[in-house]
């Protein structure tokens, strides 16, 4: 049964954090107003990410080619083959000598990384995550520890509260033509990236720069008048998407909302300033992890149910882990259910400030 619904109601981070500690196969799409994405999970991890607006094979070759790793001819060779054999493009480079695997792995994991962090800063559109068998290419293994990418995306928030409004991954840029601007080398070299087809995200693909620093040379050579947005035309909406035919293994998502993720993203979309989310980062940080360790030990609990046919009778059968307070969990059970939580920073079980 697929789950599906509105990211207003349940945040991206909400979703990623099921599949995650489910270790669910599927394929979660989401859809908004400019764009339509597909990530792919295996067992729990993103192995793919595929971008309606981003034509993947297209993006991976510019990256290659701007970074000096291949020829243009070269290039165009290798998306003539793959339009008639059907094989990515970065396999045939592979096999063709061209690149090293190492090299494809380097730019589908970096791609891959920006694909899902500007998902974060979507206020509105909807979800879909189908359970299902999804394609693993055993040649270019990539996988990306969902966990991981959850935490990036509260460095993003942090990073990109200082640009707020001004940017965001999927504008494409194109140079104004104006003369007599004077530019920092920093600005000089995205400049030069700025072509009126990649966007955001594929400039700091092809650059040395990270994504902040890249951005913020973005925000200031349009604000000096270099560059300017490209205005996006909205793409029609997705019908059907195919599904592979492998049945993914049976599962039983978690229904409960992750309250300290949800905050995650309540702060990506507001206008909190970054002072303050500074000072509320470190406690967050250590609400957000206890969340992720509860759902950890609730997988490890539910699976110990599983096989044995009763919950443990006590949390030190499962883990001797303590919340990220060093206090032990709070576990209780019946014949029908249990009760897990941490007791929060205070160590008093029944505040306002205990973690579930």
């Amino acid at each position: 049964m697929a789950l599906e619904g509105s990211l207003k109601e349940f945040g991206l981070a909400d979703i990623l954090q099921l599949i995650f500690f489910q270790r669910k196969t599927g394929i979660l799409t989401l859809e908004g107003r400019l764009d339509v994405v597909r990530l792919l999970f295996y067992e729990g991890n993103i192995v793919s990410a595929e971008s309606k607006r981003r034509i993947e094979a297209n993006r991976l070759g510019r990256a290659l080619v701007k970074k000096g790793l291949i020829k243009e001819e070269d290039l165009q060779k290798a998306l003539e083959e793959q339009q008639s054999t059907g094989v990515k493009i970065g396999n045939i480079l592979i096999k063709n000598g061209l690149v090293e695997k190492e090299q494809i792995q380097a730019i589908i994991t970096s791609q891959i990384t920006e694909t899902v962090t500007q998902l974060f800063g979507w206020k509105e559109g909807f979800y879909e995550f189908s359970p299902q068998g999804v394609p693993v290419d055993k040649e270019i293994p990539v996988s990306l520890d969902t966990q991981h990418l959850l935490m990036e995306g509260l460095r993003i928030i942090d990073e990109w509260s200082l640009i707020e409004g001004k940017l965001t991954l999927d504008i494409v840029f194109e140079k104004t033509g104006k003369s007599g601007i004077q530019l920092t080398p920093d600005e000089e070299e995205m400049f030069g990236f700025v072509d009126g087809e990649s966007d955001v995200s594929a400039i700091i693909d092809n650059s040395k720069a990270d994504s902040f620093h890249a951005s913020k040379a973005l925000v200031s050579l349009m604000e000096k008048g270099a560059i300017q947005p490209r205005e996006a035309v909205p793409i029609a909406p997705v019908i059907a998407l195919p599904k592979a035919a492998a049945p993914a293994k049976k599962g039983i998502f978690l229904t409960r909302s992750i309250t300290a993720i949800a905050f995650l993203i309540s702060l990506s979309i507001s206008l909190i300033p970054l002072s303050q989310i500074l000072v509320l980062r470190n406690t967050d940080i250590k609400k957000i992890q206890t969340s992720w360790n509860i759902d950890d030990i609730r997988f490890k609990i539910e699976k110990y149910l599983y096989e044995n046919g009763s919950y443990p009778t006590s949390i030190e059968h499962i883990t001797k882990m303590n919340d990220e307070w060093g206090n032990p969990f709070i576990y209780k059970t019946d014949d029908n259910n249990f009760v897990l939580l941490s007791a929060g920073p205070d160590g008093k079980e029944g505040t306002e400030d205990d973690v579930y």
